[in-house]
């Protein structure tokens, strides 16, 4: 392995200004290098024999909105009508459908289920009972341990909430961002702080098993007083799982857009240092009403009955059948994402081939590679672990990274479990790139 031995010198505090292009780490090797070229690899990959008790996941892309986000770099779409959606729907099961003959995934059952978007509580209660009816009728989850569905809270009704209860969803995460109208406003955000309390309160109230809410560190005008706020109003709902994500602004959003009309290089958001601060202090305020850091996004109220198990499947390297337009999927140890615009989509699809765009086939390395930093995300690093599955010594194989990041104060190592520090944990995306290959460092990430 080309793993870099001499570290890039990073200093404690980090980029200050926030400026263009993506900062989360999602997975590895970087989308960039995937490829067309290899498609035929995980198509070949589909018809081998299904593993034996090997977990499995299913994600469903819903790409409509009632508005684009001004930070916004998912593909939605804001013009479709219901005749559109409903062709879309059946597209989707149609590939659902494709996916459930594959030898490799031919009568298996899910682990976990999740509906991601866009916004999927966009769809209309007969729209979503006609897709998840035709879906379990491919792949039953009454088995699965999670079924998550992400909702924008404005497009939610308590006849809606019942239906996407009823439907079988575990885990409901609202898209709540911040609780200050104005701040919405100015971010793009189709819904309101009314909506969000509305939408909760029923949520709660029909029984749903988890909810997560997320807030989002340094929108535009975001304060300290306003996110002060924020934090206080979150720990007053007490939801199970709150997830906290520190502004990016990606290539393909709108104020990147308005920043390269107006010649701008950097974003009109807070600095890094700054959103930094905030989420450390969103940290110390819910660790003091009770709840525990579970990685360097979430807190959560109870650890040993609140669980993500879409998160910790699919970075302990679960295969996950991404579908719907432009999703990513993890099957065999390849890499796939679907076409990007839901026209190639749908010809794809109405022509009988399965819509992958472009794939990546990881080696043993590269998924060792994968899942280590992936879980530093969560906040430790177990060597036995991976000296089982890999039949590798992380401590030797990362021994100047881990070195390097140790003398930074970055995290602690002890010989059996690498520890990241707050100050680590807070700034974790950007360290993990100390791990990557030498050919995938300083990558586009998109």
């Amino acid at each position: 392995m080309s793993v870099p031995d001499s570290p890039t010198p990073i200093s404690s505090s980090g980029h200050a200004q926030t400026e263009v292009g993506n900062y989360f780490v999602s997975n590895y090797p970087p989308y960039s290098f995937w490829d067309p070229g290899q498609v035929p690899s995980a198509l070949d990959a589909l018809e081998q024999e299904a593993p034996k008790d090997y977990p499995l996941g299913l994600y469903f892309h819903i790409p409509f909105c009632r508005k684009r986000c001004h930070f916004c770099y998912f593909r939605v779409y804001t013009d479709k009508n219901a005749a559109e959606i409903n062709a879309y729907i059946d597209a989707g099961i149609r590939e659902i459908q494709m996916y459930g003959e594959k030898p490799y995934l031919k009568g298996r059952i899910p682990k976990f289920i999740y509906f991601g978007g866009g916004t999927p509580s966009y769809l209309s209660v007969t729209q979503l009972k006609n897709l998840t009816d035709r879906m379990k009728a491919v792949f039953p989850w009454d088995e699965a341990e999670e079924v998550a569905f992400e909702c924008e809270p404005g497009t939610l009704t308590e006849k809606k909430l019942d239906q996407i209860r009823s439907l079988g969803v575990t885990r409901l995460s609202l898209g709540v961002e911040n609780f200050d109208d104005r701040i919405l406003e100015l971010n793009g955000r189709a819904h309101r702080s009314g909506e969000i309390e509305r939408s909760y309160a029923h949520a709660r109230k029909i029984g749903f098993p988890q909810i997560n809410i997320d807030l989002i560190a340094g929108m535009i005008d975001e304060t300290d007083e306003n996110w002060q706020q924020c934090v206080a109003k979150a720990i007053s709902l007490q939801p199970d799982c709150v997830t906290i994500y520190q502004m990016e602004i990606p290539y393909n959003t709108t104020i990147y857009k308005e920043m390269r009309k107006n010649g701008k290089v950097t974003a009109p958001v807070a600095d890094w240092q700054t959103k930094r601060r905030w989420v450390s202090e969103a940290f110390d305020a819910f660790v003091s009403a009770g709840y525990t850091i579970t990685s360097a996004y979430t807190v959560v109220k109870d650890p040993e009955r609140t669980k993500f198990v879409y998160r910790d499947a699919l970075w302990g390297g679960a295969d996950m059948l991404g579908t719907g337009v432009a999703s990513f999927g993890h099957i065999a140890g390849i890499h796939v994402q679907n076409e990007h615009d839901i026209g190639a989509y749908l010809n794809r699809v109405t022509d009988g081939d399965l819509p992958i765009h472009r794939a990546y086939s990881i080696d043993r390395e590269e998924g060792l590679i994968r899942e280590f930093i992936l879980q530093l995300k969560l906040g430790s690093a177990d060597m036995d672990y991976f000296s089982k599955k890999f039949e590798t010594d992380i401590a030797d194989l990362f021994a100047k990274p881990i070195e390097y990041l140790q003398n930074e104060g970055f995290l602690s190592f002890d010989g059996s479990k690498i520890m990241l520090s707050r100050d680590g944990l807070l700034q974790v995306d950007r360290l993990l790139h100390e791990f990557f290959l030498k050919e995938h460092q300083n990558a586009r990430y998109a």
